[in-house]
C-alpha cells in the first residue's frame, strides 16, 4: 500500500499600495514626538489559506482624534488675554502674551502661560497671587484675541491676518486675495508652532489651520 502525497504551491501576488500622509488640523498635533499624522485607510495584507485561496488579514486602523475634542486651545505668543481678578480692579485688564510666552502683571510680574489652557493659566495666576498678595483670589482668563496667522508665497496679498475660528487653508488663501496665476493650487506648506517648536508639513488646502500657523503657497513650474 502506497500513500500518495501532493504538494500544492500557492502563488500570491501582493499589490504595492502607496498613499500620501496628511498633516491635518483636526488631528491632535501636540505630543513629544511632534505633530500627529493622519493616514488614510491602511493597506490590506493577504495570506494563503490551507485551501489554496487567498484571504484577507485584518490590519488595525490608526485612530484619528479631533484636536478640538482632545486638546483645548493652547496659549502662545501673540494671544491677548482678558484676566479678571475679582475685587482687584488694578489687576483686571487685557494682557498680551509676549515672545517668550509670558504675560506681565502688577504685583506678581511675569507669568508664563505658553502651552497652557485658559484654565491652567487661571490656576497659575491664582496660586501666585495667593502666596503673598491676595487671600483666596478668584481669577478668570479668557482669550480676548487670537494670535494671527501668516500667509506667504503665490497669493495676491501676502502678510498676517486675523484668525477666524474653524478656517481652512483655502479660506486663508481667499482672505489673502486668492492664488496668483503661477500658484500650486492643491497642496500648501504649513508651519505650526507647538510649545515654541516648529513643525513643517506639505498638506492639502482643505486642512484646518490654527492661530499662529504660517502658510506658504508654492510656485508651480509647468
Amino acid at each position: 500500500m502506497y500513500l500518495r502525497t501532493e504538494t500544492r504551491t500557492c502563488r500570491i501576488q501582493i499589490k504595492s499600495i502607496s498613499f500620501d500622509t496628511q498633516f491635518c488640523g483636526e488631528i491632535d498635533l501636540v505630543g513629544r514626538s511632534g505633530p500627529a499624522i493622519n493616514q488614510p485607510g491602511p493597506p490590506v495584507a493577504l495570506r494563503p489559506s490551507l485551501h489554496g485561496d487567498v484571504r484577507r488579514l485584518s490590519v488595525p486602523r490608526v485612530r484619528a482624534t479631533s484636536a478640538t475634542a482632545a486638546r483645548p486651545y493652547a496659549l502662545d505668543s501673540g494671544d491677548r488675554l482678558r484676566v479678571t481678578v475679582f475685587g482687584q480692579q488694578n489687576l483686571s485688564r487685557i494682557y498680551p502674551v509676549d515672545g517668550g510666552g509670558y504675560i506681565s502683571m502688577p504685583l506678581i510680574g511675569a507669568v508664563k502661560v505658553r502651552g497652557m489652557t485658559t484654565f491652567q493659566a487661571e490656576e497659575r495666576i491664582a496660586n501666585t497671587l495667593k502666596q503673598k498678595y491676595v487671600k483666596d483670589p478668584k481669577v478668570t482668563v479668557e482669550v480676548a484675541a487670537n494670535r494671527p496667522f501668516f500667509i506667504l508665497g503665490e497669493v495676491r496679498n501676502a502678510g498676517q491676518f486675523p484668525y477666524v475660528a474653524g478656517m481652512t487653508a483655502q479660506t486663508a488663501i481667499a482672505i489673502a486675495g486668492g492664488f496668483t496665476p503661477r500658484a500650486k493650487k492643491k497642496r500648501i506648506q504649513l508651519v505650526r508652532y507647538v510649545n515654541g517648536a516648529s513643525y513643517t508639513r506639505t498638506v492639502p488646502i482643505n486642512v484646518k489651520i490654527l492661530p499662529g500657523d504660517t502658510i506658504t503657497v508654492r510656485e508651480r513650474f509647468f
